[in-house]
């Protein structure tokens, strides 16, 4: 397995496709970083040569923030948000759907599981 930003990247699977292993990568990021160092987004990562993957691990570091670095960026823009205690940063603190979702139902997937009382043995 090839290992670039400190991810290990699936060997049997087209570039292009294993790039979209790294956190904030997607298709068109890993599109554009073929682009870049000239490879064909079809060949697998095990065709790769040595040069290559230190090519596309150049790329990365220089021109895209990924992994750690942008996970502490997301999570300061919603500790940000909870500071200054705006509508969504309220919605993200109490754990409910921050983008208008309707929560009378649905939304099981934000608030938890239904509590709902068992049917247990009756009194007597």
């Amino acid at each position: 397995m090839a290992r670039i930003a400190g991810v290990d990247i699936p060997n049997e699977k087209r570039v292009i496709i294993s790039l979209t292993y790294i956190f904030g990568i997607g298709p068109t990021s890993a599109r554009r970083i073929c682009d870049k160092v000239g490879l064909d987004p079809s060949r697998r990562v095990k065709d790769l040569t040595e040069d290559e993957s230190i090519r596309i691990r150049n790329v990365i570091e220089n021109d895209f923030k990924v992994e750690g670095a942008l996970r502490g960026e997301v999570r300061d823009h919603i500790k940000r948000l909870m500071d200054i205690n705006c509508y969504r940063g309220r919605r993200h603190k109490s754990g409910l759907p921050v983008r208008g979702q309707r929560t009378s139902t649905n939304a099981r997937t934000r608030k938890g599981p239904k509590a709902r009382p068992g049917a247990g043995k009756k009194k007597k």
